[in-house]
């Protein structure tokens, strides 16, 4: 036998409910082939016993064809009910009387109809396939039901049976015709600068008011408190929220007022994932992060540590779950390099919340001095710490450790990191060990002395070579001044002693001699050089 699944839509037909689901309406619910009379008859089912046919007949050889679908019948506009639509093709014989559909339902007991074939029906169309139809029975969307199709009188062995599932509200027909199934339609408008959502309705359940909401969608959707009752009176029918954050779980939800009626669910920020990775918190006294997601979703979560290149590298054995449960890493270091990496299906986002640095535990403190760097580690509580001394060779980013100490530093109080043997490309590496999560920090030397003894002799061979050159000059000069002093002074009293008046020698200067001057009484006309100043006079010489 062949299932068909299908879906016929019947419009305008008057078929009231009855009693038990079924319509007392039946030339509009039943038919029989052409030249087949039937009788019906309803009613509800008690099992009888089976019957031994008196023929060799089969379920096979007597029902060739049953299908089961889902009629849509229709009063007017938004007046629809659904019905379970049954077609059988039987092959008649003298030995069967009829053929009876019954139908079983949850919540209900199962209801039958039974087709009933005249004699004279059945003598002339003996051995012929006829078509039955069953439309009688009303069903609700997406309800399962078991329909079991027998002979009357009913033999054993001669059963067709099979459950079938009726279409959900999500069919289109049923959205705009079925009460049931009318939602309404939403629609939105957003304004991220005041942080609102306009929401139109449309399609709504005539004569009735209409409840809109936000909410957040989990396993159901739980009310923000912003909510707007739509009277059926209204002409323009929207609404308007405020919201606080565009998140992925926050919906519009609309339903019609009357009794169970389905709710429609649109979420406007549905692709937002990026904005549940706020809210991260931090306990100093317990020292431990926390997060709890604002709407469920599928993700984990790790910490990690950032480098200068903007890389975050995960912290080993950091990585948590995320659902919708608050997840908590204890025993963290609150340091500005460390992080929180959200990753979900092929993204990751991360967040820093130490990266203000309000939270930092301890610091590093460099002083530069004499072309000395002075490391030390100051602390806000009191610690122990992985100190170890290592040397970055040229091209590789291993840092080669040659000495670990470790190092305990008290609250306030500052440690000297200045290790022996650093040189100048040496780096420090700290580690903090009292907890179970915490940052590797490097800091390598920019400045410091050199600790070679040779080259300290050699350096202090040059100085004092410099030291004493610088005096053997001093002294030369001064020597040289005196000693032009003393032979000046000495030719001054000479002099006096002879009689001579001193002249001192005239001041050097540059004299141009003018050789096309005129001649003035038979000479030659010097004048006075601005080099030699402004009060002398020119001389005539005479020849």
């Amino acid at each position: 036998m062949i299932l068909w699944v299908g879906l016929l839509l019947v419009h305008c037909c008057l078929c009231l409910t009855g009693a038990g689901g079924e319509s007392p309406g039946l030339e509009t619910c039943m038919r029989c082939s052409q030249g087949l009379h039937c009788k019906t008859k309803g009613g509800y089912s008690f099992p009888r016993p089976c019957e031994n046919p008196a023929e060799s007949l089969n379920t096979s050889t007597v029902f060739h064809n049953v299908s089961l679908s889902t009629v849509m019948k229709c009063e007017r506009m938004q007046k629809c009910s659904l019905r379970l639509g049954i077609k059988a093709v039987v092959q008649i014989a003298d030995s069967i009387h009829g053929v009876s559909f019954c139908i079983t339902t949850a919540g209900r007991m199962t209801g039958c109809r039974t087709f009933s074939f005249t004699r004279a029906s059945r003598e002339r169309m003996s051995g012929l396939q006829v078509e039955i139809e069953n439309n009688c029975t009303e069903v609700s969307p997406n309800q399962q039901v078991q329909v079991t199709v027998t002979t009357v009188p009913s033999y054993c062995g001669m059963t067709w049976t099979s459950t079938y599932h009726t279409p959900g509200c999500s069919h289109e027909d049923f959205r705009r015709h079925v009460p049931e199934c009318i939602t309404g339609r939403l629609s939105y408008k957003v304004n991220p600068d005041k942080k609102e959502l306009s929401v139109n309705v449309s399609d709504m359940l005539n004569d009735h008011n209409y409840h809109l909401r936000l909410c957040r969608k989990d396993f159901i959707c739980s009310g923000t408190g912003a909510y707007m009752l739509i009277k059926k009176e209204q002409p323009i029918k929207s609404a308007t929220f405020p919201y606080s954050r565009p998140l992925p779980c926050l919906c519009i939800e609309g339903w019609s007022a009357v009794m169970d009626a389905p709710r429609v669910q649109v979420c406007p920020f549905k692709d937002r994932v990026e904005e549940l990775w706020f809210g991260i918190t931090f306990d100093p006294l317990e020292e431990t992060l926390l997060w709890e997601p604002a709407c469920p979703i599928t993700a984990t979560a790790a910490l990690c540590q950032m480098r200068d290149d903007g890389i975050c590298v995960d912290l080993p054995h950091s990585s948590q779950n995320v659902t919708r449960e608050k997840i908590a890493f204890s025993k963290v270091d609150p340091h500005d390099r460390v992080c929180v990496k959200f990753t979900a299906g092929s993204q990751s986002w991360t967040r820093c919340p130490f990266a203000d640095g309000r939270l930092q535990a301890w610091e590093l403190v460099t002083t530069r001095t004499e072309g000395h760097e002075e490391v030390k580690m100051l602390s806000q509580i009191s610690a122990n710490f992985s100190v170890e001394l290592c040397v970055k060779s040229e091209g590789s980013p291993e840092c080669q450790t040659i000495e670990t100490h470790n190092v305990q530093v008290e609250k306030q109080k500052a440690v000297d990191l200045n290790l022996k043997g650093a040189s100048c490309n040496s780096c420090l590496q700290i580690k903090r060990l009292d907890v179970e999560y915490a940052a590797t920090v490097i800091h390598c030397l920019k400045l410091c002395s050199d600790s070679s003894p040779l080259r300290s002799d050699l350096t202090w061979v040059f100085v004092l070579t410099g030291v004493c050159l610088f005096g053997v000059i001093c002294v030369t000069l001064v020597l040289h001044v005196l000693l032009t002093v003393h032979r000046r002074r000495k030719q001054k009293i000479t002099g006096v002693r002879n009689g001579e008046k001193q002249i001192d020698p005239p001041p050097t200067c540059l004299v141009s001699v003018l050789q096309t001057q005129p001649v003035v009484h038979g000479g030659v006309f010097i004048p006075d050089s601005p080099q030699c100043g402004n009060n002398e006079k020119a001389n005539l010489l005479s020849e």
